[in-house]
């Protein structure tokens, strides 16, 4: 079901079951007898509804246990405990092949078990599958199995955000869910550094929100979306062009992926120390060069190549601690230190892929902390990471131009009709 809203806007819709019910005694108050067709039609589906549970369980009928997938659990054991017959399990093991693998029995996951009213011979088992989905064994001598999954909304929603503190909670002070800092951090990797984000900087997002019984589940499409600091603006857009991954441009129809990430760190953290050709070290407090950048990251945060490239380098390096060193092309190198640890296979020689992990942020060498020391060459010469200009990928074809350039108006639009829907409503509360 889509939705339209303006974040921290709509109140929502009465259940229907309620105004059902309201409906109904108000026509009793009148002295109404007759209730027509449509009304005592949906009155019967809704009470069929309310007579199962979630599961689709009749309800009052059963007893329910609840249950949690121990370390050393397996689908076979836990329904064995109950007092299942092995011939039964793999039955339904069988059957259920198509929707369930029992070898994805996880741990920590939920389970519950239905009991008859009087009786101790189970005749349902639930086994939550994640927060949408669960799958419904009937253990009784049908031995049906099925997966229900809840219903998702997906509601189009409008956010004004402006930096104070951070991108994660100026969104959450904004009234959105904190998943749209990280689908953001997603899109602009390539043009916004989101270690470097200043007070003033804002974000206006167009956005599709998935919500399940009323909790945020995921960020969908970003529709349209400005990022301004410093004066300058840079507008996002979602376009399909047939042929490729790409769904997410400038309002030029520049992809917004490049050659190279902005940062090597997906989550937020912050700079500790700067590109600079004079700085006193920490440890050694003599005045030397550091032509990297920090960034300050809890221990085991993993560290991602910023492009495409192959392993020139792997291993301590005295005061740089355990470190890897890809060459990216013929212009352009980079290296990264003080790891924790490596990633799993990663050697010398190896082809690793733009935003692949090679490892883990630690504190190894000469190091007062965590963090991740990052450094870029262009032709052999320390450069300043946070001023590296990259390239863009493929631009939109000049076939689909005038169909991209249709769209960008009309999203533009639409996102003007929130500022405006807004700007009314605000201007009918202050009058009141």
């Amino acid at each position: 079901m889509l939705k339209e809203s303006y974040t921290g806007g709509f109140t929502r819709l009465w259940p229907k079951v309620a105004a059902l019910i309201i409906f109904t005694v108000l026509l009793t108050a009148c002295g109404e007898n007759v209730v027509s067709d449509d009304v005592s039609d949906e009155m019967q589906r809704v009470a069929k509804e309310v007579v199962t549970d979630r599961f689709g369980i009749p309800r009052g009928e059963y007893r329910v246990e609840e249950g949690k997938v121990g370390a050393k659990d397996y689908f076979s054991t836990v329904l064995d405990r109950y007092g299942v017959p092995h011939g039964k399990v793999n039955t339904l093991v069988s059957k259920s092949r198509d929707i369930f693998d029992a070898k994805s029995f996880k741990t920590g996951h939920i389970y519950y078990v239905y009991f008859p009213a009087e009786g101790e011979v189970p005749e349902y088992f639930v086994y939550q599958k994640d927060n949408l989905s669960a799958v419904v064994f009937d253990l009784r001598d049908t031995l049906a199995v099925s997966l229900v999954k809840k219903q998702v909304d997906i509601e189009q929603k409008y956010v004004e955000v402006t930096i104070s503190s951070s991108l994660w909670n100026d969104i959450q002070d904004a009234g959105a869910s904190p998943l749209l800092a990280i689908k953001l951090s997603e899109i602009y990797a390539w043009s916004v550094d989101f270690f470097g984000l200043q007070k003033g900087d804002s974000f206006k997002v167009l956005y599709n929100e998935h919500s399940c019984e009323g909790e945020v589940t995921d960020i969908g499409e970003i529709w349209f979306s400005t990022f301004t600091s410093g004066g300058k603006s840079i507008e996002c857009l979602y376009f399909e062009e047939e042929g490729t991954s790409n769904r997410y441009w400038n309002s030029d129809g520049e992809s917004m992926r490049k050659s190279f990430l902005k940062s090597p760190l997906k989550y937020f953290s912050r700079i500790s120390s700067g590109f600079s050709y004079a700085r006193r070290h920490p440890i050694t407090r003599v005045v030397r060069p550091h032509t990297g950048v920090d960034y300050a990251a809890p221990t085991g945060t993993p560290v991602l190549t910023i492009g495409d490239g192959v392993v020139i380098e792997k291993g301590y390096k005295g005061g740089g601690g355990h470190t890897v060193k890809i060459r990216h092309n013929s212009v352009y190198t980079t290296a990264y230190l003080h790891l924790l640890k490596y990633a799993s296979g990663l050697k010398v020689g190896s082809r690793v892929s733009q935003g692949q992990v090679i490892g883990y942020v630690g504190s190894t060498g000469m190091s007062t902390g965590p963090h991740l020391d990052f450094r870029v060459w262009k032709n052999g010469t320390p450069i300043n990471p946070l001023k590296m200009e990259s390239p863009p990928a493929e631009p939109i074809r000049e076939a689909n131009k005038e169909k991209f350039e249709a769209s960008r108006d009309s999203l533009r639009h639409i996102a003007s009709n929130f500022v405006l829907r807004q700007y009314y409503r605000d201007y009918v509360l202050d009058l009141l």
